[in-house]
């Protein structure tokens, strides 16, 4: 029987850990925790700096270490589109003056600096979470700009490449010329929690509210869920619950949109036993986005057991299968009559229900997400980064 070398890995691109200020920070804690579980030496470079949520929702975990894995914070500045390039920097510098085997970078912007420790001869693995540089937030300036060109460095310098969807995996093909590796996103089984929290907060009742839980930004169709539900006939409520993304003109967009309608409920950013009640009590999960990675929401409202309403955009129909509801993108008539639909003929919903749970977990599992991110860790690399863009380079 092999003897697996263990290996010290360092991981950057992400916020802090622990967190849920968004999809990324939970991907690292995922790998990084059982991974050092494994016996290999984790290491996550930590932006300065509080939860972008605000101080009040700070680790309160955070110390020098975490379930094994070895915390350090670099440098940042809090500053819109400045401190991912700051931290990023600095974190890249750090994992490329030590004594690592792998450098494991997260999402496009913090790519740009792949080449730092891969020119110190450290093996370089970049996550593509999605395309970030389409994100409204970073369209007209800078943002968009650096962010494509993270994208750029992560194919001309990464030994490996992971994405989460096929359709990205097509993407730095047709693009590109460049080979990736899909690893989707997992999930684990977790326990239902009954109603206490929500109930005294905000006044719900189980299965009396339709959820959309995540960071609230414009690529995420708030909007369209809005406009659809001012013209539904319920006495359900609508939650609305996350926090911004440094999106807080559009979250006041949203609330404008809602006024007159006591039934739309704003929770702001919500974390441990509010978030576990929400997913738990819902009648249905909604989550109408234009743009995704791969949303760990949607994998988390599903294995809840939740009746799952989603727009058909590839990166959510492929997760739902036939285990949940599609509607047209960007349709809020399409979007409206689903989800009245879905509100009086509640067999239907229960009918999903049933199945979600067992077929998200069983679909998407954390425990073979690690172990095919430690082979990309272990392979010997086709790309050997230094790619040259024989094709579509722009």
């Amino acid at each position: 029987m092999e003897v697996q070398k263990k290996l010290k890995i360092a991981m950057l691109g992400h916020k802090r850990v622990p967190s849920r200020e968004g999809g990324v920070e939970i991907v690292v804690e995922e790998l990084s925790v059982r991974m050092a579980a494994r016996g290999h030496r984790v290491t996550c470079y930590n932006r300065s700096g509080h939860h972008i949520s605000g101080a009040e929702f700070d680790s309160t975990d955070a110390g020098k270490e975490y379930k094994g894995v070895r915390l350090k914070t670099v440098p940042s500045v809090r500053k819109k589109g400045v401190s991912a390039v700051v931290s990023s920097f600095f974190g890249s510098v750090f994992a490329a003056a030590a004594h690592y085997d792998v450098v494991h970078i997260h999402a496009e912007g913090p790519a740009a600096f792949c080449w730092i420790p891969k020119m110190l001869g450290k093996k370089v693995v970049v996550t593509v979470h999605g395309l970030d540089w389409k994100r409204e937030k970073w369209q007209g300036g800078f943002g968009s700009k650096y962010i494509h060109f993270g994208e750029k460095m992560a194919v001309k310098w990464a030994d490996e490449i992971i994405v989460l969807s096929e359709g990205l995996q097509a993407y730095f093909m047709n693009t590109y010329g460049r080979e990736t590796r899909f690893i989707p996103n997992g999930v684990s089984k977790p326990e239902a929690a009954e109603i206490r929290e929500i109930d005294k907060k905000f006044g719900l009742k189980k299965e009396e509210y339709i959820l959309y839980l995540g960071r609230i930004v414009p690529e995420k169709g708030g909007h369209y869920l809005i406009e659809a539900w001012r013209e539904i006939h319920s006495s359900k409520k609508l939650v609305i619950a996350g926090g911004t993304s440094d999106t807080d003109e559009y979250v006041m967009r949203l609330k404008k949109l809602a006024e007159g309608d006591e039934r739309i409920i704003f929770t702001g950013f919500v974390q441990g036993r509010l978030l576990e009640e929400l997913y738990s009590n819902s009648y249905l999960f909604v989550l109408p986005s234009d743009l995704e990675g791969m949303p760990l929401s949607l994998l988390e409202a599903m294995s809840y057991g939740n009746c799952c309403l989603v727009s058909d955009i590839d990166e959510c129909s492929h997760v739902i299968g036939d285990a949940g509801i599609v509607f047209k993108k960007a349709d809020v008539k399409d979007l409206r009559d689903k989800l009245q639909s879905c509100i009086d003929e509640p067999e239907k919903v229960k009918r999903y229900k049933e199945g979600a749970a067992g077929y998200i977990c069983r679909k998407y599992d954390w425990k073979e997400v690690m172990e095919e991110t430690f082979e990309v860790y272990r392979s010997e690399s086709a790309q050997k980064g230094n790619f040259k863009f024989e094709k579509g380079y722009r």
